[in-house]
């Protein structure tokens, strides 16, 4: 393990302890990198850790070579108008951060928020510089995670769905050192990349070097697509099974933005279809 140009992993449950329910569910699906939530997604609670568990989950993926990863709470959103909303966010991703570094994570993905309540894209992006910059600037430790910015599939006053659209956050953020890429395949497909068309997948992650530059790109979110492209729906199907299909997968193994990049599944289902999805793009990677 660990010596693939990309593992393949999944975001695993961690009901039960990290180390014992996330890393033994990873075990069973033959997942080579994991993601975790490390507070209730759908809350604003920032619960301390379990110390005995943070050491068991960061020792086991020393030892085992497992990149670890960890998803902040989807309520966040720096480009709120409710200043409660804002400040929440800057609670709940600081823990993440925190959080992360405790369990050893290389990356904390946050979704890139939306412009509420009317106001422009530019006002909102001045507020994402305003409250996101502190924290970034607050990393660092070496051991300190990156921060990863996840586009989303473009639903609303979306701040961030297009690949275009990480140019403007990334200069919000002055380019900062610590700040990333997480390329989720079925958000990129809904927002209107075409990654199943004739060298889609090639031609979304050319422009996405080109707009944040190379090694910014530090984990994709591998996840086929229920809708149409250019849907706006952010509804995930498992690989092959959806629209975009299993082919550009293969083309993403070979792509120069993807080298050493690990790829986590947030598919649908029940376990054995999250193995079935690992192993299959452990195939589709050769």
């Amino acid at each position: 393990m660990g010596t693939a140009r990309n593992p393949v992993g999944a975001h695993v449950p961690v009901a039960g302890g990290l180390a014992k329910a996330g890393l033994g569910y990873a075990r069973d699906i033959g997942a080579e990198t994991v993601q975790v939530f490390v507070a209730n997604p759908r809350g604003w609670a920032t619960p301390v850790g379990n110390p005995a568990q943070d050491e068991a989950f960061r020792e086991e993926c020393a030892a085992r070579g497992i990149p670890a990863y960890v998803h902040a709470p989807y309520l966040i959103n720096f480009g709120s108008h409710t200043a409660a909303t804002v400040d929440n966010s800057v609670d709940s991703l600081r823990h993440s951060l925190r959080r992360g570094r405790a369990i050893g994570a290389l990356g904390v993905v946050v979704h890139t928020g939306s412009a509420t309540g009317g106001r422009s894209r530019a006002v909102a992006l001045a507020q994402v510089r305003e409250r996101m910059l502190p924290l970034l600037d607050e990393l660092v430790r070496e051991d300190d995670p990156w921060l990863l910015l996840e586009p989303t599939a473009g639903q609303g006053a979306s701040l961030c769905s297009w690949v275009e659209d990480l140019g403007p956050y990334f200069e919000a953020l002055d380019r900062h050192p610590r700040l990333g890429v997480c390329l989720d395949t079925c958000h990129v497909f809904a927002a209107g990349h075409d990654l199943a068309g004739p060298g889609g997948m090639k031609q979304t992650l050319d422009l996405l070097t080109e707009t944040v530059g190379e090694g910014r790109l530090r984990l994709v979110h591998a996840n086929d697509s229920k809708d149409v492209v250019g849907a706006h729906k952010d509804r995930h199907e498992n690989i092959g099974a959806g629209h975009i299909g299993a082919e550009p997968f293969r083309e993403l193994f070979r792509h120069p933005a993807t080298e050493g990049v690990p790829l986590v599944i947030e598919t649908p289902g029940p376990k054995v279809n999250y193995a079935a999805d690992v192993a299959r793009l452990k195939a589709l990677r050769g």
